[in-house]
């Protein structure tokens, strides 16, 4: 098993749970010595004293800031740990927030966190439940090797996990990097229209394992070529900058590569989408046609009812007029 990198404590109110670090990823790029060329010459770096040219323990050093003047002031390892006073052994929780509200850039370097003992492990269990059914991100700081980390910690099924993150003062504002960013909602319809659909067929899952450290495999892949004394394999060179003139051709063309690719079916989605939005829209319409109609129809009805029931009424008047004008006759003759 690993040896942790630090151990402390989380805390948070009153509560304090120990746990242990360890490393969550490591780096797996070709190791290279340095040599003098055209010998077999190691090359190699030494701590070594500037005014005698004697070589210097790592324990004889101490670390100097510079005050100006060609004058420092000299700090060994406890004078700097005096300054935090059991924060070397602390990370002390001071908010939690949403994960969505982190932005990506702020992260710096992932770390499994484990129970610190046995008899902690339901302090420690209690903090990791509580905080994934709250959908939250543990923030605070804590001091590892004479630096002041900020940290988020997350539960991940069934462990926490600590990122290091960057101050807000150690992230550059890109205004003050970058000249001549175009404005957004510059580009033409059609080209945003053909590179949505462009992104629509490349669309896909995200899986860690479909990618792989491509450029280690081919500097293993040479070293083998020339420990066999074969010819090196050169690469292809980097494609040419996309022509602002030919960029709806260009699109288009990368949209049908996309679909070859695979088989047509990223392509088929948006279609899909696009055909059910028109039967859906269909469907609506010929709702609102027959609500229509029935409207329509009820109001004939609604009509022809009223005229047969004005005519009807016409008609009782007739007779009862007529049958007056008779009754009136018959008085006359009587009379």
């Amino acid at each position: 098993m690993a040896r942790p990198i630090w151990t402390g404590s989380i805390t948070f109110g009153l509560v304090s749970v120990p746990v242990a670090m360890y490393s969550a990823t490591h780096e797996h790029e070709v190791s290279f010595h340095q040599f003098e060329k055209d010998t077999a010459d190691r090359i190699r770096y030494k701590r070594v004293n500037e005014r005698t040219g004697k070589e210097v323990d790592f324990d004889d050093i101490v670390k100097g800031a510079d005050v100006g003047g060609g004058d420092y002031v000299m700090l060994d390892a406890e004078e700097l740990d005096s300054v935090a006073p059991g924060r070397s052994r602390s990370l002390e929780i001071d908010r939690f927030v949403d994960l969505d509200e982190i932005d990506p850039i702020y992260y710096q370097k992932t770390y499994y966190l484990g129970p610190g003992a046995e008899e902690t492990r339901k302090v420690y269990g209690l903090l990791r439940d509580a905080m994934a059914d709250a959908g939250k991100a543990a923030i605070g700081t804590l001091v590892m090797r004479n630096k002041e980390y900020l940290t988020a910690i997350r539960p991940e099924g069934p462990l926490l996990m600590l990122q290091t993150m960057f101050f807000a003062d150690e992230v550059r504002d890109p205004k003050d990097e970058i000249e001549g960013l175009p404005r957004t909602g510059a580009a033409k319809k059609s080209e945003l229209a053909m590179a949505q659909q462009l992104i629509d067929s490349m669309a896909g899952p995200w899986r860690p394992t479909d990618f792989r450290d491509t450029y280690t495999d081919r500097v293993n892949e040479l070293i083998e070529q020339k420990k066999a004394g074969k010819e090196i394999t050169a690469a292809e060179p980097a494609p040419e900058p996309t022509n602002v003139t030919d960029l709806l051709s260009v699109l288009r063309q990368s949209v049908e590569n996309a679909q070859k690719r695979r088989g047509g079916s990223a392509a088929k989605a948006p279609a899909k989408k696009a055909t059910a939005a028109v039967k859906k829209t269909t469907a609506k319409k010929a709702t609102a046609k027959k609500a229509t109609a029935k409207k329509t129809t009820t109001a004939k009805k609604a009509t022809a009812k009223k005229a047969t029931g004005a005519k009807k009424t016409t008609g009782a008047k007739k007779t009862a007029a007529k049958k007056s004008t008779a009754g009136r006759s018959t008085a006359k003759k009587a009379s």
